[in-house]
């Protein structure tokens, strides 16, 4: 007997239209300064083998999206190198004016 139980005969086939914020995975963002990179797409290079996502990138700072289960070992391996964590909340505002950053699109 199988202890599975799928979701769609519980609530029949109509799916939510969009998943609410406790379905939705938990996630850090680190606030870094990285040095001796001349643009995001070497940056994003750099940071490729990290289970991270960049998301800002200006004047030698950065901004990354972490996963919660990720986040020690992200932070542990950002403590030092040409990539390193200075700040990070749940929240990416406060990581914003930590750094100094204004809410500008992705790209400065």
């Amino acid at each position: 007997m199988s202890h599975h139980v799928k979701i769609d005969t519980l609530v029949g086939n109509i799916m939510p239209k969009r998943l609410t914020k406790a379905l939705r995975g938990k996630r850090r963002w680190i606030g870094c300064h990285c040095k001796g990179f001349s643009s995001r797409s070497e940056l994003t290079a750099f940071l490729s083998d990290l289970p991270v996502k960049l998301f800002d990138f200006c004047d030698e700072k950065c901004i990354l999206q972490v996963n919660l289960l990720d986040y020690e070992m992200v932070r542990d391996v950002l403590s030092s190198g040409r990539v390193v964590s200075i700040t990070s909340s749940g929240k990416i505002k406060l990581v914003r004016e930590r750094m100094e950053m204004e809410n500008k699109s992705r790209k400065c």
